[in-house]
């Protein structure tokens, strides 16, 4: 991993507001390394090192909401971790395959595989495409909050997320070898 430079050391006070404050988003930190990486194994050691970075560093936090201040440092851990080792795009070892808790098991079913079909799909799209989708789609930020994740304005976010939303439907499309996918318009 990347060496982390010299910060205060955190007090005992600041590391419980960072408790209260950062931790939460813990989950969210590691299913967004997650679709980074497409590496579950990987991307343990990139949100345990962007959680180390962010503890370090939680004294620059200015109180602006936690969870994207949280996910740009997951990202620009990942992009060092990516520059220094030039690691090739993987494939994802699990997709999401779990069925809704239904009481009709065929519908089940269906869900657990459309699920499956668009985590196989976003996996299959460039790094920068399924980065936008997963922060909107899947971690559900606002356009102002991906504009800070990605330091980028918020014109430029609307229309690269236009775009990998077409890019999606195209991959879902190809995937399940039809025009009408089934699904709603994304």
């Amino acid at each position: 991993m990347v060496g982390m430079s010299e910060a205060p050391r955190p007090d005992a006070k600041t590391a419980e507001r960072f408790r209260a404050v950062v931790l939460p988003h813990l989950d969210a930190a590691y299913g967004f390394a997650r679709w980074l990486t497409r590496d579950p194994m990987t991307a343990q050691d990139v949100a345990q090192e962007a959680m180390l970075r962010a503890l370090r560093y939680f004294h620059a936090f200015r109180g602006e909401e936690a969870r994207p201040w949280l996910l740009r440092i997951v990202r620009n851990t990942w992009t060092d971790l990516r520059a220094k080792t030039r690691l090739e795009d993987g494939s994802l070892v699990e997709v999401e395959n779990r069925a809704d808790d239904g009481p009709d098991p065929e519908q089940s079913a269906l869900a657990g595989d459309r699920r499956r079909q668009v985590a196989a799909a976003l996996a299959a799209l460039p790094a920068d495409v399924r980065e936008i989708l997963v922060l909107r789609e899947v971690e559900d930020l606002s356009y102002k909050q991906i504009a800070s994740v990605l330091d980028l304005p918020m014109g430029t976010v609307m229309s690269r997320l236009a775009r990998a939303r077409e890019k999606l439907a195209a991959e879902l499309a190809g995937r399940l070898g039809r025009r009408d996918n089934g699904l709603p318009n994304l």
